[in-house]
């Protein structure tokens, strides 16, 4: 993410830590010591990381703040990350009054009650997912059996994206969230993306469905509100945004239950409102959007005593929110009967997660259904062997190997 020259390795690797499921602690003593720090970016840029919880939340809802990555000192990622910034062009990286006008396209689709309306149709696919693994027997990769084709089939299912394309967008998308991609490689795949989408949304125009973008071709696309390029932004962000969070979330949140055994037993013998909240604590104490809530401040701006001048970049890093002791009593420790609502992995403010509804149905049927189906559940290979993403903006693991 952002490295000082005092450490530059814990600034890189949950691993250096020697816990997968922590931030590094260079990073957590800041909580505490500076809550306002400058860091240096990959690019040799400066730029202001925000610690605590209440200073991210006073940010994130300012109106000084700017999420547009069209911005000179928008902090990116890596280089392919603001290469491909062009195809980012969705409302998650605008600000108002256009972010609202954009994401209002979408709100109807992903409210609470749309979302509990699918919950059927989402314990359908996770039975149907679980007998194949059933039927196939040990050892698994949990990541490729469950945790990435339940939300990638939800999500095509919503918006209308043909599940057979699935090999196709899953490697275009884990390019594009990739640290290490060239530039070259992460254009190649965000073209190639949003080309697909376009066509796609394009061909919805006189062939509609049942689904997101297929009203998005007909009351947008079609009547002109919207461009084909516009559409298949969006398109692509939901996509993307729609199965590479909720995958990482089922794997890592797994990996974490299986090293606490307690926790395991409470989240597979609970009742739909304990393993809801077993969710939010999972949600804060894995962090899996460990690159932190990226911003430009638009006017200079007082917070935890430093003041950050107009056209400074800030980043919000909501790792070390959820592990605010001011917030979170023992922050380290996986509760899962804690309340932990207030996590900040889901953002806050008018950019908050647009899926987070969708992304609560999927985890909380599938972290139960799993645990219940295989009981015995257990890695199949040490801790220490499994390959976790510290190379992706999207936290969690390449693969999770499982017996039963």
């Amino acid at each position: 993410m952002t490295q000082t020259s005092a450490a530059p390795p814990a600034w890189t690797s949950r691993r250096a830590t020697g816990c997968p499921f922590d931030p590094p602690s260079a990073r957590s003593a800041l909580i505490g010591a500076e809550p306002v720090s400058r860091v240096t970016l990959w690019n040799g840029r400066a730029a202001w990381l925000i610690a605590r919880h209440a200073d991210q939340v006073a940010l994130l809802r300012d109106e000084r703040i700017s999420a547009d990555n069209r911005r000179p000192a928008y902090p990116s990622v890596s280089a392919a990350s603001e290469a491909t910034r062009a195809h980012n062009r969705a409302f998650i990286t605008m600000d108002e009054p256009e972010h609202n006008e954009q994401r209002r396209k979408f709100t109807g689709d992903f409210t609470v009650r749309r979302m509990e309306a699918l919950r059927p149709r989402v314990g359908a696919i996770v039975d149907g997912l679980l007998d194949a693994m059933e039927k196939a027997g040990p050892p698994a990769d949990l990541v490729t059996s469950f945790a990435l084709p339940l939300p990638s089939l939800v999500i095509c299912e919503l918006l209308g994206v043909p599940y057979e394309d699935h090999a196709f967008f899953q490697r275009a998308s884990a390019c594009i969230v990739d640290t290490r991609s060239t530039v070259e490689q992460a254009l190649a795949a965000s073209t190639e993306l949003v080309s697909y989408l376009g066509d796609l949304v394009e061909r919805k125009v006189s062939e509609p469905g049942d689904d997101l973008l297929s009203r998005l071709a007909t009351e947008y696309l079609a009547t002109g509100r919207s461009t084909q390029e516009e559409c298949a932004n969006e398109a692509r962000l939901l996509l993307v945004a729609g199965h590479e969070t909720t995958a990482n979330m089922i794997a890592l949140g797994t990996c974490a239950l299986l090293q606490h055994p307690a926790q395991l037993a409470a989240v597979r013998d609970g009742d739909a409102r304990s393993v809801a909240n077993a969710v939010e604590e999972l949600l804060r104490y894995l962090t899996i959007t460990h690159m932190g809530r990226r911003r430009v401040a638009l006017a200079d701006i007082e917070i935890g005593g430093v003041t950050i001048k107009a056209g400074d970049a800030v980043i919000c890093a909501n790792d070390l929110a959820n592990r605010d002791p001011e917030v979170f009593d023992e922050p380290d420790a996986l509760r899962v009967d804690r309340e932990a609502r207030r996590h900040l992995a889901f953002g806050s403010g008018p950019h908050q997660c647009l899926g987070q509804n969708l992304a609560r149905v999927e985890l909380q049927l599938a972290y139960p259904a799993l645990l219940r189906r295989f009981p015995r559940l257990r890695l199949d290979r040490p801790l220490e062997e499994v390959p976790f993403r510290t190379d992706m903006v999207v936290y969690g693991v390449h693969e999770l190997p499982v017996a039963w």
